[in-house]
């Protein structure tokens, strides 16, 4: 990071400490890489985390009640707070003892949902400053999204823009504490992102208003680097603020001997010619040049001069340790993890429990079991078809008639509530109706959002698709079991006589748990499980869990762009891609967890998956492209020369392989003139420099790394009177 021009590293945290989790050593490792720590210790961080970071066994305290003036939960917040500040203290960790956290937080982004909470919420903010106050830190406390944040915590901005914050009080910087760089994904979601020119443009902005990865990496890399080259100018005054015609405007910090401007194009539609002290600059649409000397532009938010990248996948089939030509056994084994009841734990109440405060979080999975007898007469069958109708505050369910899947339903993001009705055919006798609820995590965000339940809470149905005619079960003795068998027996974990393997291995079985043996891919790449051909259920490797998977969510067929137009205000449903696809497929396995020998890989597929078509896809770069004009701004690293050599400099186009060991072995495309299109998709415009590809080809092949300017001198000019490009697409090996 330090590398990247980053100073500082902001430290989100949960209460769990295990294992790896180790904050101190993690703050240690930071300040030995030079660079400073913002220790947001919440301790309600949402974070798109379970529960918002908080451990479930909270919500069963007597009276309790989350982030509001109650006795109680203030006990246990001070509690936490205090133990993380006596941990930094006694390694002697901030700033005021020689550390490297020059920042705490306390409470998150409260501002944003307090009007529920009334005068408690209001006091409950005072007594949070105070608390912190007290444990002396020494060093400033930050609250973000709390505009009544009490003297002297400062209040903070978190968005997708704060250009137009202010903080409540004179005395306070301006900081901007979480710059959305892009969204989270939700499943059966398309995948949301932020155009890189766009996250440049909001921080720029930013900085213009006052002080407050590729080709995102490389060009925020390039703004952070400006930004320090003028940082003196930053801190030292306040900018003067002119305008230069409609939507467009003038920032400048100037000092007794330094200058510095931003200029602005507010418009999301249109590029502008402006005369600023004399000179004539072009602001694209929707864009910020910074001149450092107020005079010269060298950096554009709009003019990306960092390559971009598409990344490739290379797949490869799990191998196992036992050569299935050799041997009649599977690679696969396989445990059956029973429907319904089948545990000694398991318990019978009248109606339906709601779930979360049933399974305290221990398990995804609640069991609701009933049994019922059928006559042959009654009026919900009628020689109809029957239907099983079940109402669910969510998150899923699958429903067993008999012991076989009968159907299933899901809430999405939008709303989690699953309601369903589902053919079911029953016998004459007893019939076992087996309902397994599951959750894909709990609620994060919002007033009271630990009071938002989960589950099967009625009602429960059996109708006459025919007439309705309805037999209502809720209220009926159901038996209820607390998770899985498998969990029971930590099948991810441990072994067991139960597994089981034969010649033909069960394949799109619901409630399946499999087992496998491989060897990790070759090289150093990052790995993934591509889980292409499972339907949903969790994944373990080595016992380290990689999360829920659930191909089987697909993203809408509509509403996705490649390339999204990085101009004009960005939301959290502007940019997406991969629509009709599932929302992910692929789950990273950190090469830290893989042996050089055996590893082992243990799944828990629900509704019925081919574990066999599972493979690895180790990562690299397929493409790295770049698109310079000759109106960007020379690199941004000239800056530090003499103005007398600045002058001579002119825009170049930057190519790098990503890994030390590769090099540039081939050249896609490349044209100088008028190319059109994106990183893939690079196509020759009106005019195109018959020399271009062989000029390019001997910069570049066989180097790792490769700089060519971008200007007739080069190339030649092979129109004109119109600003030229150069576009070049490689291939690294």
């Amino acid at each position: 990071m330090r590398t990247k021009e980053f100073l500082t590293v902001v430290v989100v945290f949960v209460y769990d400490f295990n294992g790896r989790k180790d904050l101190v050593r993690f703050v240690k490792a930071v300040a030995d890489a030079g660079l400073y720590v913002h220790l947001r210790i919440g301790p309600y961080v949402c974070a798109e985390w379970n529960y918002g970071g908080f451990p479930l066994w909270l919500h069963f305290i007597p009276g309790i009640k989350f982030r509001t003036d109650n006795v109680p939960f203030k006990a246990e917040m001070r509690r936490f707070t205090a133990k993380i500040v006596d941990l930094m203290k006694q390694e002697k960790l901030y700033a005021s003892q020689g550390g490297p956290i020059i920042l705490s937080q306390i409470e998150n982004e409260y501002g944003n949902i307090d009007k529920p909470y009334g005068s408690l919420g209001k006091s409950y903010i005072k007594w949070s400053a105070g608390m912190a106050l007290s444990l002396d830190t020494g060093v400033p406390w930050v609250m973000c999204q709390q505009e009544d944040a009490p003297d002297p915590i400062i209040n903070t901005c978190n968005g997708f823009y704060c250009d137009q914050f202010t903080p409540n009080s004179n005395n306070k910087p301006k900081m901007w504490t979480e710059n959305w760089t892009g969204w989270f994904l939700p499943f059966g979601g398309a995948v949301p992102y932020r155009p890189a020119e766009d996250v440049a443009f909001a921080v720029a902005r930013f900085y213009q208003r006052g002080l407050i990865r590729q080709p995102k990496w490389g060009h925020l890399k390039d703004l952070h680097k400006v930004l320090k080259q003028v940082e003196e100018a930053l801190v030292a005054t306040d900018p003067t603020i002119t305008s230069l015609g409609s939507k467009l405007e003038a920032a400048i910090y100037k000092t007794g001997s330094k200058c510095v401007a931003f200029l602005a194009n507010l418009d999301s539609t249109s590029d502008a010619n402006v005369t600023f002290n004399g000179n004539s600059y072009n602001l694209p649409a929707w864009s910020v040049s910074i001149l450092p000397d107020c005079k010269n532009v060298v950096y554009n938010t709009a003019k990306i001069n960092a390559a971009a990248t598409i990344p490739g996948f290379t797949r490869q089939s799990l191998t196992s340790e036992v050569d299935a030509t050799e041997s009649l056994a599977s690679p696969w084994s396989w445990i059956d993890e029973p429907v319904g009841i089948s545990k000694d734990d398991a318990f019978t109440k009248p109606g339906l429990l709601e779930q979360i405060n049933t399974t305290a979080d221990k398990s995804d999975y609640l069991w609701y079991s009933l049994r019922i007898d059928v006559k042959g007469g009654e009026p919900y069958l009628d020689g109809s078809q029957t239907n099983l109708h079940v109402d669910s505050l969510g998150h899923a369910l699958h429903a067993f008639i008999n012991g076989k899947l009968a159907g299933s339903g899901r809430g999405n993001n939008g709303n989690v509530k699953v309601s369903v009705e589902i053919p079911v055919n029953l016998v004459a006798g007893k019939n076992t109706i087996d309902l397994l609820s599951l959750t894909v995590g709990l609620q994060n965000y919002g007033s009271f959002f630990d009071l938002v339940g989960a589950g099967i809470t009625g009602p429960v149905k059996l109708k006459n698709a025919k007439s309705g005619a309805a037999l209502d079960l809720s209220s009926q003795q159901w038996t209820y079991q607390i998770g899985l068998k498998g969990e029971e027996l930590d099948l991810p974990n441990k072994d067991s006589s139960l597994w089981t393997s034969q010649s033909e291995l069960p394949k799109n079985k619901p409630l399946t748990w499999y087992k496998t043996s491989f060897a990790a891919p070759p090289g150093t790449s990052p790995v993934a499980l591509d889980f292409t051909g499972l339907g949903k259920g969790e994944a373990w490797v080595n016992g380290q869990s990689i999360g829920r998977y659930w191909p089987t969510a697909i993203a809408p067929n509509s509403g996705c762009s490649d390339n999204c137009n990085y101009r004009g205000n960005f939301d959290s449903g502007k940019c997406h891609k991969n629509c009709g696809k599932p929302s992910q497929d692929q789950y990273h396995v950190p090469r830290e967890w893989l042996l050089p020998g055996s590893n082992t890989l243990v799944l828990f597929e629900e509704i019925g998956g081919d574990p066999t078509q599972l493979s690895f896809a180790t990562r690299q770069v397929e493409s790295l492209c770049s698109h310079i004009s000759e109106s960007h701004p020379p690199p941004v690293d000239i800056w530090s020369s003499s103005s007398e050599s600045r002058r001579k400099f002119k825009p170049v186009l930057s190519l790098e392989c990503p890994s030390p060991n590769q090099v540039i072995s081939s050249i896609k495309f490349a044209s100088f003139g008028t190319p059109q299109g994106y990183c893939g998709t690079f196509n020759h415009g009106k005019c195109s420099s018959a020399k271009a590809l062989s000029i390019v080809q001997k910069a570049c092949i066989g180097s790792k790394s490769c700089n060519i300017g971008v200007s007739t001198n080069t190339f030649g000019d092979p129109c004109k009177g119109v600003t030229k490009s150069l576009a070049v697409e490689a291939s690294c090996t």
